[in-house]
């Protein structure tokens, strides 16, 4: 077991116990994403609107109507949410979370989703990337890709050696995604939550500090070759 050098252990006097708010920028395909503290009253009405079941129309791209459960909520602590009132309380708890920081992510200026960090430890030097979700009207483009290379680099950046990821073993889809950015998977947690009255078992992914540079680039790619279409 190796001693940490006196710098890497100086970091975790550094970081704060509540994320420090950060507004990140970056591109999927012809889109621009755009991450900043989520503000209830600036976002909520958006967000609803972008993940109730509505049709919905954002530059070229069309969502259909559509079952919110089935392709925004089955998987998250709330929701689905019946107006933008339910869903603010829901991300008020986000918001006031003392080791979390949730971010609208929006395209072309129009919110679509929110991703949060989440199980801030210092002391640690960890992080995990969570509670995140997006309308249909992203899904299945760079957006998740290039929102997930953003939060990375700016963790690494401020000197976290680990980034979590954790979801429902059930959902397929999150843990595609995780090793599609390159996450590793470490394993199931059985029985480790009860949510909406069911029983969650946990699989978790995880990066390290000295992974991120091989996995940023293809990060990169993979936002673009999936991304925004033009028009």
């Amino acid at each position: 077991m190796s001693e940490l050098s006196a710098e890497v252990l100086a970091r975790r006097q550094q970081l704060p116990s509540k994320p420090a708010p950060v507004q990140l920028r970056g591109a999927a395909g012809a889109a621009i994403v755009e991450l900043r503290p989520l503000d209830l009253d600036r976002d909520t009405e958006a967000l609803h609107a972008v993940s109730c079941g509505a049709a919905f129309s954002l530059g070229a791209r069309s969502a259909p109507a559509y079952d919110p459960d089935d392709q925004v909520w089955r998987w998250m602590s709330g929701g689905p949410f019946a107006d933008a009132a339910a869903l603010r309380r829901w991300l008020g708890y986000q918001v006031d979370a003392a080791d979390g920081l949730p971010l609208t992510v929006s395209v072309a200026g129009a919110p679509v989703g929110v991703a949060n960090y989440l199980a801030n430890q210092p002391a640690h030097l960890k992080i995990e990337l969570g509670s995140i979700w997006y309308g249909p009207i992203a899904q299945r483009t760079g957006v998740s890709a290039e929102v997930t290379r953003l939060m990375l680099q700016h963790a690494f950046d401020l000197g976290y050696r680990r980034v979590e990821w954790k979801c429902d073993a059930q959902n397929q889809r999150s843990r595609r995604a995780a090793l599609a950015y390159g996450f590793a998977f470490e394993g199931v947690q059985d029985a480790h939550y009860i949510v909406k009255r069911r029983n969650r078992d946990t699989a978790w992914f995880r990066m390290l500090d000295r992974e991120w540079p091989s996995s940023s680039d293809r990060l990169r790619a993979y936002a673009a070759a999936r991304g925004w279409p033009a028009g």
